[in-house]
Parts: structure tokens; C-alpha cells; sequence
């Protein structure tokens, strides 16, 4: 498991060093109770493959050139202190890198100004984001096509995660622990790190068509377990016994929150998943299949096609230019 953090001058060292070692105490936990993963890499890049300076004179080397990184599995960007145009004046090259990574299925995560650097890539045209409270309204300004969420200290839209501060940024590297290591260990590292200021992720997280707006507390837990296990074999009578609920009480509170049973919704959240995928990346698409639960890809080709009228790759043929084209 690959980790890039960029560093830069003028950046908050607090908003890298917190999620790096937030990230070292979660393989820590991996490795003394035995599970099996593959071992956590952390490289340091900059733009300039320079040394980078952040707002407490904290030098931070950089371990790797932007071209020595062929593929990563998050991406964490820093906030950066006041006025960000100066850094931001000079970072096409890392524009390019991150729409290049985007594309090829890296998660990538911003703290504050920091998610300017999105901003900038055009990773965030269309989407919603985040930013630090004091750089709201230039944000709008220079950024009119990004879904500002002024209200929400943390924004997730598809692969790409927006944190208004440091502390919202401990929320977010939590919950992408848990993605790759698992609840009891991202309560772990929880626990260590921030169990006192610790709030719920998806109380102060916009998520991008976001579903979850209804008062049935179960049926959102039910939801949000879906989201983390989509790629899984899911069945209605084994989820409800998790819940510690019967298979027709499910359905019948899915349906009465959402409009929905439990299958059809989950079958709904794999296809936007695909699209978000299918639009945004370079994975195969017998890749993405597999991603979202469908492990058959003519399977999951006909379900595509029946909900959105064209083939998987018909699809992102029509999108992809849209998505990546910048004025």
C-alpha cells in the first residue's frame, strides 16, 4: 500500500504529519495482530523536488521526484498558511500529476487552501468541496464551477476528500484507515489520536448525491455499511441478522426511508459508483466490475446498460472529454 504526501513551502507541517502518522499507528496495529496486507510506503514529493519550508521553519525533504511516482493509493495535499496563490502560481506540474493519478484510481485528500491545488487541476469542476473558513469567498471567486459546500467542514465526492482543517483531517484519515484496515483498527488508532474531539464522520461530511437526508438512524448505518462493502457478496437476510433485524423489517424500513428495497438501492449505489469510476479513471473495465460488487463483467455490462441505455464503455467514451477539459 503506496502513500504520497506533497509538501510544499508555506505549508502546515500539523497537516501532513498527523495523517503520515496516524497511517504508521494503523500498520503498527496490522502488523502486531497479524493481518495479513501488504507492507504501508510513504513517499514525500514536492513540485520542485525541492525541500519544502511549512509556517513553523520544519524543513521537510522530499523522498521522491513527481515522475518517480507511477501509482499511488491515497494522496494527501497540505494546507497551506494564508494567501496560497504564490505556491499554487507554480504548480502545473503537479496539476498534471494529479489529474494523471486521478485517473488511474488514487484517492486523493486535501486539507484548508490545500484543496486548491484540486481546485486548479479541475478535479473538482462539478463537484463538491471544502475549504479552510477563511479563504471561502476567494475560493468561490476563483473557483466558480466547484460546488462550494460553505457548511460542512469535510466533503467526500467520489474518490476525492475535502477537510477543512487539520482536526477534520483526523476525521477523514480514520475513516480511509478503515476502508484498507478495518473498524477495529481505525477505532484504535481513534482512540489514541483524537477519542476526545472525535466527532462522526458522516455528521460533518457532504457526500456527493448524497442519500442519506432521513431520520431512520439503522437504515443510514445499513447504507453507509453498504458503501464500505459494495465489492462484497451481499445478502438481504445475512445483512438484516448484522443489524439485528429480520429481512422483511429492512426491507420495509428501506423502503419507507429511501423508496427502495436494500438490493435495489445497493444495486443503484454500484452503478454511480461505476460512473464515478468509469469517468474519472483508467481502470479496465472488468476492474471496475469487480470494484463494485460484479464480479462477471458481462453481468455487470448488461445491468449498466439497462440503467443508463449505453455499454459501460460507450459511456465513458462520451463523458471522459467533458470531465477533463479546462478553460
Amino acid at each position: 500500500m503506496k502513500l504520497i504526501f506533497v509538501i510544499s513551502d508555506q505549508m502546515l507541517a500539523a497537516s501532513l504529519f498527523l495523517p503520515l502518522e496516524m497511517w504508521r499507528a494503523a500498520e503498527y496495529a496490522r502488523i502486531a495482530a497479524r493481518q495479513q496486507g501488504t507492507a504501508l510506503k510513504i513517499e514525500r514529493v514536492s513540485a520542485d523536488n525541492q525541500v519544502g519550508n511549512s509556517l513553523g521553519d520544519i524543513a521537510m525533504e522530499p523522498t521522491a521526484s513527481l515522475s518517480e511516482v507511477d501509482a499511488a493509493d491515497i494522496i494527501y495535499l497540505p494546507a497551506l498558511w494564508r494567501n496560497p496563490r504564490p505556491v499554487l502560481a507554480k504548480s502545473k506540474e503537479i496539476s498534471n500529476w494529479l489529474k494523471r493519478h486521478f485517473q488511474n484510481g488514487s484517492t486523493l485528500a486535501a486539507v484548508g487552501t490545500g484543496c486548491c491545488f484540486l481546485a486548479e487541476a479541475g478535479l473538482l469542476d462539478g463537484k463538491s468541496a471544502t475549504t479552510h473558513w477563511h479563504y471561502l469567498d476567494e475560493f468561490q471567486r476563483d473557483y466558480p464551477r466547484v460546488e462550494l459546500k460553505r457548511d460542512y467542514f469535510i466533503t467526500e465526492s467520489g474518490s476525492i476528500f475535502c477537510a477543512a482543517s487539520v482536526n477534520a483531517l483526523a476525521d477523514v484519515t480514520v475513516y480511509l484507515i478503515e476502508r484498507f484496515y478495518g473498524r477495529e483498527i481505525a477505532s484504535l488508532v481513534e482512540r489514541n489520536f483524537s477519542h476526545e474531539i472525535r466527532r462522526p464522520y458522516e455528521k460533518y461530511r457532504y457526500f456527493d448525491g448524497d442519500d442519506l437526508q432521513h431520520v431512520d438512524e439503522t437504515v443510514i448505518e445499513v447504507q453507509l455499511w453498504m458503501k464500505r462493502h459494495m465489492s462484497e457478496l451481499v445478502e438481504v437476510p445475512r445483512l438484516a441478522s448484522f443489524f439485528s433485524l429480520s429481512a422483511r423489517t429492512l426491507t420495509r424500513r428501506f423502503k419507507a426511508a429511501i423508496g427502495l428495497s436494500p438490493l435495489a438501492y445497493l444495486q443503484k449505489l454500484r452503478i454511480e459508483t461505476a460512473k464515478e469510476l468509469l469517468e474519472s479513471t483508467n481502470l479496465k473495465v472488468s476492474e471496475i466490475a469487480y470494484r463494485v460488487g460484479y464480479h462477471d463483467q458481462g453481468h455487470f455490462s448488461k445491468l449498466f446498460r439497462r440503467e443508463m441505455a449505453v455499454l459501460p464503455t460507450q459511456y465513458r467514451k462520451t463523458v471522459r472529454a467533458k470531465i477533463f477539459s479546462i478553460a
